[in-house]
């Protein structure tokens, strides 16, 4: 599927999609519309995203970013969804660990260092750190100990 495909595939899912090409196609929706993009990338056979290979976090000041790169070892193509989550407060998107298993850990990672919870993620704990830590890579986290701020 050429690129161009793609972006009418996840048009027609999500009219709202904005689109950015660098390396891959980046799509940037809102955290509301992942879980039905991502079923639908996961299951369409025109697409058959049967992998993702990286899940992160990145905190913007102002909203936060779940990043997805899915790839399809079957067709060749690859693509990054980047879910917009804009409360800071109780900031939350659902699971994909149900579709690409890899996002389990991923997913565990991300609540543990940025504090975003996934909606029915089945064993999401903090992965590295305790309670006592709080989030360490927003950028609102306070380091009393060696004084980092941004």
């Amino acid at each position: 599927m050429t690129t161009e495909e793609l972006k009418t595939f996840i048009s027609q899912k999500i009219p709202e999609a904005v689109f950015e090409e660098t390396q891959f196609l980046n799509v940037i929706i809102d955290a509301t519309h992942l879980r039905n993009l991502a079923l639908a990338l996961h299951d369409d056979a025109s697409t058959d995203f049967d992998y993702l290979f990286c899940l992160s976090g990145v905190d913007w000041k102002d909203f936060f970013y779940v990043v997805y790169h899915l790839t399809s070892r079957n067709h060749k193509h690859t693509v990054v969804l980047k879910s917009k989550i804009t409360d800071r407060i109780n900031p939350e998107i659902e699971t994909v660990s149900d579709l690409w298993k890899t996002a389990e850990f991923h997913e565990r990672e991300v609540f543990d260092l940025f504090g975003i919870k996934f909606i029915n993620h089945p064993d999401l704990r903090r992965l590295f750190l305790d309670d006592s830590w709080g989030f360490p890579l927003r950028k609102d986290y306070k380091d009393d100990v060696t004084i980092v701020s941004l």
